[in-house]
């Protein structure tokens, strides 16, 4: 594996861009680092398929980003009340949050986010060769990354996430080359994704090792009796070191490997656990002040379903809810324990996607408006996802709140 400081044809195009070349098993492949918002990127990708013969250009992207980034008015088609029910409003809305840093950023400079991906797939199809797709689907990425850190470190998620809408400083288009360094689910989780071995692994190692085995396994399927077997590779420069070193050393059977890294872990029990156990608690406590006097017990009860439904109302006043859907979360949030798996917050949603249906122009602009934080209240599909999570938040506020309160009352 050796570093490309002198290309075969220098252009003032690849000057300074991140190439590595690495043969492995009979396969040469051509590595480019990009930076997902650049227009130099998307001049480097151009330039190298016009210097040199390919076999296959294959992309750091899934199937569902490929697919986003062909058609980027697909989201439009979404059903947001199937999307609530089906429980996936947590991926729906990771996804449109990194696409909205990556729409930030690209906004500065009339460059869409994924350019550089789009001219490999278009310079492909333009020259009759194949397009891999390599990288792990995001939504398996970001349940991984999920699920490998503690209870505290998922708020650093959400704070990264957060953090990346609400940012309103302009950034020097120096400074997004600067994002070669890193990965967009990185950078869009700051500090978080250095700061924790498990969440790096998730994030970025990961993808590394799935990359490199999705292109040995690709790689094993081009025709061995071919004169040459070349393949441009189009990476995020965050991993062109890792999937480098992967590509040329890792070992085993590839698929088994990308099968492996696939998998979505199963969710930690104990928070369940934890969340059921406080609730009988609270329950528990109830029946004692019931049992100590009706009275106490009766103001027990109405403790119980005030501070859940009263603070689960807030959640959805806040979202700037219909009153219907206030109404919603305040019912859902006290019953909540006798409907498992079903959260308040989809309750509340549900009613709110079906009062306020979502206009075909809400889907026109929704990554447009989900760049601004004020547009999560005024776009009706943003508005009623963020309706989703601060119903839950005030549901689960309440339910610790209310079990100190009672807690205090029967001592």
């Amino acid at each position: 594996m050796l570093p490309d400081e002198t290309p075969l044809h220098p252009t003032d195009a690849l000057d300074g861009q991140p190439v590595v070349r690495v043969e492995r098993d009979g396969v040469h492949y051509v590595i480019l680092g990009t930076a997902h918002v650049s227009r130099a990127s998307v001049q480097a990708v151009e330039a190298l398929l016009e210097q040199e013969p390919f076999d296959a250009v294959a992309v750091e992207l899934c199937a569902s980003r490929a697919h986003g980034i062909r058609d980027p008015e697909a989201f439009k088609q979404m059903d947001l009340f199937q999307v609530i029910r089906q429980g996936k409003a947590g991926m729906v809305a990771a996804s449109l949050v990194l696409g909205s840093f990556q729409k930030r950023l690209a906004a500065q400079y009339g460059i869409e986010p994924g350019a550089e991906m789009k001219a490999a797939m278009d310079g492909a199809e333009a020259r009759g060769i194949p397009v891999w797709l390599v990288d792990r689907e995001v939504g398996t990425t970001l349940k991984r990354a999920w699920r490998s850190v503690g209870f505290f470190q998922r708020f650093g998620l959400l704070a990264g996430m957060l953090g990346s809408v609400f940012e309103r400083e302009d950034i020097a288009e120096e400074d997004i080359e600067k994002l070669k360094q890193s990965d967009l689910l990185e950078s869009a989780f700051s500090d978080f994704a250095k700061g924790s071995a498990p969440l790096y692994r998730a994030l970025i190692a990961e993808r590394d090792e799935f990359m490199a085995a999705r292109l040995r396994e690709d790689g094993r399927r081009m025709d061995p009796d071919a004169p040459s077997r070349k393949v441009l590779v189009v990476i995020g420069a965050g991993h062109l070191k890792g999937m480098s070193a992967q590509l040329a050393e890792q070992s085993g059977d590839p698929r088994a490997l990308a099968d492996e890294l696939a998998v979505t872990p199963p969710p930690s029990r104990w928070p369940k656990y934890a969340a059921v156990g406080l609730v009988l608690a609270i329950f528990a406590l109830i029946g004692y002040a019931f049992y100590r006097n009706p009275s106490l017990g009766k103001d027990a009860l109405l403790n119980w379903v005030l501070l859940t439904g009263g603070l689960s109302a807030l959640g959805a006043i806040i979202a700037g809810a219909h009153p219907l859907s206030i109404a919603a979360a305040f019912i859902a949030g006290p019953i909540k324990p006798f409907r498992p798996g079903i959260p308040s917050g989809a309750i509340s949603a549900m009613a709110e996607a079906w009062v306020r249906k979502p206009r075909v122009g809400d889907f026109e602009r929704l990554r447009d408006d989900i760049t601004h934080w004020t547009g999560w209240w005024r776009n009706r599909v943003a508005r009623t996802l963020l309706n989703f999570f601060l119903v839950c938040i005030g549901t689960i506020a309440g339910e610790y709140i209310a079990g100190i309160h009672i807690l205090k009352s029967v001592l």
